[in-house]
């Protein structure tokens, strides 16, 4: 059995119709492995279903262009050259025509060409938005593997071509930001009565986590600090934010545009919590005026756990010296759960002396270290320690659990666990803005507000008769 495939091309424009042969298949006896189309032959007629496509395309659109649209006097030919165009299906070579300019009104310069013109990335949009969807997801590598696999994109795409797309396309994502403030509460308290009565409160979880660097001086300089974080609406919704720190220019600018995003206003409550790093403390600051600043529960609680393991080695069990520390570091945190931060200052600042004995080991000293550390901790953020206990009561949020999430889940699974790379710090952070927009599901609006015919998920085309 012989199957020929062929495109009928009707012109709207008084060229003649065509008729073109794509492909001829061949089929023996009915066999599982030979039913319907393979993967191979059904990239192939995609292939040139698309050639015969864009050669009819690119003709007509090179006729309309050699008239003069204000007197309609027919354009003078220079020359032509080839330009290349990557598509979902394959590499197409455009014959790109060089025009010069009417004399009925002036121009930059003298010639120009249409198609360079029409076509200035020479890359697809829908090529690029699955490009930087995958690698989003993925590495740069296993998602040239997969675009291979499916589709008729040709040998000669690569992992770097692929990781420069993602770059450009998180470049222009940066580039629509607007100016980075360290104020953004607007108006004052009777502007904000006049406001609709707002939703229920947002609640931001900010962490930071690490990434290898590519540029390592030493073992202490190997990483650098990404900060990562998720708003949450009352009614579970969430969005998720990443950046960089000390490299991003406008991280005031990101939260903000985030929560705007999610309906906040200046008379709407917002919740944020963190571990009272100061990369992070500084963040969350003057973004709305009836925002809490709150310290996360998680981090005091894991650093007295920390201390109470390592109290267990001051002695053997029932030993007055360890009973002690454990007695007086469970009522430390007892203090903090009821928002006391001054007692717990004042029990945590004596336990030392406490500790220290005549002849101390290594285990006594580096419990006495931890204990001034965490002393250190709390007064500089005793200031964001609330009653957790009443909070917990009236079920309102007191640890950033679904914030450490969201490391894991935007920086951890693309970059540190599951695909261990070295990375710069902008090839990082500009990965993390097309990761969050993926995660976000805001990729696909972006590319439609760029190229308003773009519809990547529009309804399936119904068949011809």
């Amino acid at each position: 059995m012989k199957i020929r495939v062929q495109v009928f091309i009707e012109s709207e424009t008084g060229n003649a119709d065509t008729v073109e042969n794509i492909v001829c298949l061949e089929r023996g006896d009915l066999q599982p492995e030979n039913l319907g189309l393979t993967l191979a032959e059904a990239k192939s007629i995609l292939a040139g279903v698309q050639k015969s496509m864009v050669e009819r395309q690119t003709e007509e659109y090179l006729d309309q262009e050699a008239f003069c649209p204000l007197c309609g006097k027919r354009r003078l030919h220079k020359g032509h050259h080839t330009l290349t165009y990557c598509s979902l299906f394959g590499k197409l070579r455009l014959r790109s025509v060089r025009l010069y300019h009417c004399d009925c009104h002036p121009q930059p310069t003298k010639t120009f060409s249409p198609l360079a013109h029409l076509l200035p990335e020479h890359t697809a949009p829908e090529l690029l938005y699955l490009e930087s969807k995958f690698a989003a997801l993925m590495s740069y590598g296993l998602s040239v593997k997969l675009l291979r696999e499916v589709l008729p994109i040709g040998k000669t795409l690569n992992a770097a071509t692929i990781r420069n797309r993602t770059q450009a396309v998180a470049q222009r994502i940066d580039a629509e930001l607007g100016d980075e403030q360290l104020f953004f509460i607007d108006g004052c308290e009777w502007d904000w009565e006049d406001l609709p009565r707002p939703d229920m409160p947002l609640t931001v979880g900010l962490d930071g986590g690490y990434v290898h660097s590519c540029a390592q001086r030493s073992r202490k300089h190997g990483w650098f600090e990404v900060i990562a974080g998720k708003s949450v609406t009352d009614d579970g919704a969430s969005k998720r934010f990443a950046f960089v720190n000390n490299y991003d220019e406008k991280p005031k600018r990101r939260v903000f545009e985030v929560l705007r995003s999610q309906g906040m206003q200046m008379n709407q409550q917002v919740t944020f919590l963190s571990d009272g790093a100061d990369t992070v403390r500084d963040l969350q600051l003057y973004l709305n005026p009836n925002a809490e600043h709150i310290l996360d529960w998680f981090h005091i609680t894991m650093r007295i756990t920390v201390m109470r393991q390592m109290a267990k080695g001051l002695g053997p069990p029932g030993s007055e010296l360890r009973e002690t520390v454990l007695k007086e570091l469970e009522r430390v945190k007892w203090f903090l759960w009821n928002g006391n931060a001054f007692m717990a200052i004042e029990t945590v600042s004596w336990l030392p002396d406490e500790i220290f004995v005549e002849d101390p080991t290594e285990k006594h000293k580096k419990l006495v270290r931890k204990l001034e550390e965490f002393e250190t901790y709390i007064r500089n953020n005793a200031a964001l320690i609330p009653n957790y206990a009443e909070r917990y009561r009236y079920g309102e949020s007191i640890s950033t659990a679904f914030a450490e999430s969201t490391i894991n889940q935007v920086v951890s699974k693309r970059m540190v666990k599951k695909q261990q790379m070295r990375w710069s710090q902008k090839g990082a952070h500009l990965l993390l803005q097309v990761r969050t927009r993926v995660l976000n599901g805001e990729l696909r609006d972006a590319f439609q507000n760029w190229y308003p015919s773009f519809d990547h998920d529009g309804e399936e085309l119904p068949l011809a008769a």
